[in-house]
């Protein structure tokens, strides 16, 4: 036997069982809840989509299922990744994230359902650099805060400016197309970030006040669509326009309720089959929930969500590491916001806004966001288990 064979096949052995004990260490329970999430928003999907999607009844499914297996793949290669090399890369990916967003207001962009945040691709594939920008954000806010100023658990002031300066860069390129719901989304996890790396408590006042301000700035100046002003008015009054923009909130109870404690099975729902509901296979993919599975189905649907969150504050509270508690702390805080923003506008406690339901919805870049991000949370848990 060629020895000079021995010491290459040993370290690829060696290789092969360190990845393979990579995948003992990671957490099972999160997995097995996102799978379930991941099969139930698949039949979700073929249900709301088989009368009407282009190769009927299994057109948009089959593509959902294709993005589904991409955004495991993407999963599997964050949950590899080192922290160190997350944090040094990290202004990279942010840059990257920046590059796709501001493509959008090129003449690249493209807009659908009344916001320029796409990319199209062609054959009826699109990049939403938006969704994306999301765990980007993450990252970089992260490797910003997490050296504290000597002495202190505090962040040192410049690298509170810098991510600060980040954030409002990410948010401004957004607003630009306009996507308020993924403002919110990308506020939200600059806010987690501030609060998780210690920021002093009359500085978070003194944001929440400057964001207070501008989101009445934004108002008073009609910086808003009209469109989107009308989803805020019919959130306070859905009766006052039944048929116009009250019609989503309106059809949305009217389906969830229909549904009762059992629902009406599989493929079996008026209102989903239909189409009486707008976008039921991505925004408002809540409504088919409510009323295929009933108030037992959603409330397994929101357990399932729920379990993601809980293992997530597991994770990062087991984390010694700063920069890995960070990440986690926010990927967990964009998860939860957007779970409850999303249930919320379809039983009418929030206002309509377009941000999909995590690994339920259809949607090619959400889906790879959320993976990358259940990669994120694996990679932090993974290694605190080696050590």
């Amino acid at each position: 036997m060629n020895q000079a064979l021995v010491p290459r096949n040993r370290s690829l052995m060696r290789r092969a069982v360190g990845a393979q004990s990579a995948v003992w260490r990671a957490d099972g329970v999160l997995l097995v809840a996102a799978m379930a999430l991941s099969v139930i928003g698949t039949l979700l999907v073929w249900s709301s989509t088989r009368t009407w999607a282009a190769g009927a009844p299994t057109g948009m499914v089959m593509k959902h299922v294709l993005n589904l297996v991409i955004g495991w793949v993407l999963c599997g290669i964050a949950a590899l990744a080192d922290q160190r090399t997350l944090r040094i890369y990290a202004p990279a990916v942010y840059g990257v994230a920046l590059l796709g967003l501001l493509a959008v207001i090129t003449p690249l962009g493209s807009t659908i359902n009344g916001s320029h945040s796409w990319i199209l691709l062609g054959g009826g594939f699109a990049v939403q650099p938006s969704e994306l920008a999301k765990p980007a954000l993450i990252l970089m806010l992260c490797a910003l805060l997490a050296e504290p100023a000597p002495g202190t658990d505090r962040p040192r002031p410049l690298d509170l400016l810098l991510a600060m300066a980040a954030a409002a860069i990410a948010m401004g390129l957004v607003m630009l197309q306009p996507d308020f719901g993924t403002t919110m989304v990308l506020a939200v996890i600059t806010a987690a970030s501030l609060i998780f790396a210690g920021l002093r408590k009359r500085y978070i006042v003194a944001l929440a006040a400057v964001a207070g301000a501008g989101a009445a700035a934004v108002w008073l100046f009609g910086l808003l669509k009209p469109y989107q002003i009308a989803r805020f008015t019919a959130f306070i009054d859905p009766a006052n326009d039944p048929r116009g923009a009250g019609y989503n909130s309106t059809q949305s109870l009217i389906a969830i309720g229909s549904g009762e404690l059992f629902g009406k099975g599989l493929f079996h729902g008026g209102q989903t089959t239909g189409r009486f509901v707008p976008e039921q296979h991505t925004d408002f993919i809540f409504t088919v929930v409510g009323e295929e599975f009933g108030f037992l189905g959603s409330v397994a649907v929101v357990a399932l969500l729920g379990v993601i969150l809980l293992r997530g504050l597991r994770i990062a509270r087991q984390c010694e590491d700063r920069f890995g508690a960070l990440v986690v702390g926010g990927i967990v805080c964009w998860f939860a916001f957007q779970t409850f923003v999303n249930v919320g506008m379809t039983i009418g406690i929030m206002p309509i806004t377009g941000v999909p339901l995590p690994f339920v919805s259809y949607g090619g870049t959400a889906t790879f966001a959320n993976m990358i991000a259940l990669g994120l949370l694996q990679a932090v848990h993974i290694r605190e288990r080696a050590f």
